[in-house]
């Protein structure tokens, strides 16, 4: 059988630099585990605009549908900034994120315990913390329409309109609970079912799926702003949160500060099944492109190998290699390596870039 396909975007920044420490993990696992990957290398966001004008390639996003999963690194930067909207680097993301019809971002927020004194919350809120957020990506407030800012008598107004189908809301619903199913099974939905007609259908839709098909899932709901408090008071309470755009952009940064460090959070966003039975993904970190330290070997690699497990994991069913992978990172910081952004106030000799890759490869070797 053909290995399945995976299209590498690095991207800008330090999109490159992180990429290509886990091409050296992909790498590894095709030698050491006989799980080999047909990779294909293309541009996004910056790169592709000094090349083709464009912040993503006709050809590119042809290659991206065709994919089984595609790994990003990360796009823009300062250069960039003087560039007409249309052909900003983020645009290449979000085009990518739209003709692959993306629905639902998954956004975990991990602390690995040798980094629980890293987060602003006390060591015994966070340490173990592991929760997954589910985001609806691609409707809600948005994306609804009328939006703008229009004169209304003498003065003006801005206009942004909170819209979602049942459709949209059902679909997202799914996914979360399939993810549950190989978690904890519990899901918590978060809405303003309070003051929100979308959120009262929300919840309405997130139960009637849960009923008919999900029996098996304990589903609770509450509202977004109880949530916001909820996650920095006791985070361990949750394990899936299911939310709609707005809301789970909001608050899936809150839990992302949980963890203490950007450098150390992945993300997925995924869409409906091909004909493969894969659902079409996109895999990122989310620190962003860091221009001030491109270059330099400073970036942290960890959040892209944190990502690449995922695809593992949802795309690939290869769970326990990518618990294999997720194991190996752990075991390295807590043998005390750290990159410049892990630095605490005890201070030391941060590693490299390159430096992590070597340490997390040697992590996997002494696995086997």
């Amino acid at each position: 059988m053909a290995n399945p396909t995976l299209l590498i975007l690095a991207g800008d920044g330090i999109g490159p630099e992180v990429m290509g420490q886990v091409k050296r993990v992909i790498g590894w696992f095709g030698d050491k585990r006989g799980l080999a990957f047909d990779v294909s290398e293309d541009l996004v966001g910056g790169a592709a605009y000094d090349a083709h004008g464009t912040p993503l390639h006709d050809d590119t996003m042809a290659k991206a549908l065709a994919a089984d999963a595609v790994l990003l690194g990360a796009v823009g930067g300062p250069k960039y900034d003087d560039l007409d909207f249309s052909v900003k680097p983020e645009r290449g993301l979000l085009r990518l994120r739209k003709e692959m019809d993306l629905f639902s971002n998954l956004r975990p927020a991990q602390c690995f315990d040798a980094l629980a004194d890293f987060s602003s919350l006390k060591k015994d809120i966070v340490a173990g913390l592991d929760i997954m957020i589910v985001r609806e990506l691609t409707s809600g407030v948005y994306f609804g329409e009328p939006r703008g800012i229009f004169e209304e008598g003498n003065e003006r107004v801005g206009i942004n309109t909170q819209r979602y189908t049942e459709g949209e809301i059902d679909r997202v619903a799914r996914s979360a609970f399939e993810l549950a199913r190989r978690r904890n099974k519990k899901v918590c939905s978060m809405e303003k079912a309070n003051v929100m007609e979308s959120g009262i259908l929300w919840r309405e839709v997130v139960q009637k799926v849960r009923d008919a098909d999900y029996p098996d899932i304990d589903l609770s709901h509450m509202y977004a702003d109880n949530g916001a408090m909820q996650l920095v008071r006791a985070p361990k309470q949750f394990d899936v949160i299911l939310t709609d755009n707005l809301f789970g952009d909001i608050l899936s940064d809150c839990a992302a500060m949980l963890t203490g460090s950007l450098g150390m959070l992945p993300s997925a966003s995924l869409g409906a099944p091909t004909d493969a039975g894969r659902p079409r993904a996109l895999y990122e970190p989310v620190h962003g492109s860091a221009p001030d330290i491109a270059g330099q070997g400073k970036a942290n690699p960890i959040a892209c190998f944190l990502s690449f497990a995922m695809a593992l994991r949802y795309s690939f069913d290869q769970g326990d290699e990518a618990a294999r992978l997720e194991a190996a990172i752990e075991q390295v910081l807590a043998d005390g390596a750290r990159t410049a952004d892990l630095m605490g106030e005890e201070g030391g000799t941060p590693i490299s870039t390159t430096d992590m890759g070597d340490a997390i490869l040697n992590a996997l070797d002494a696995s086997l």
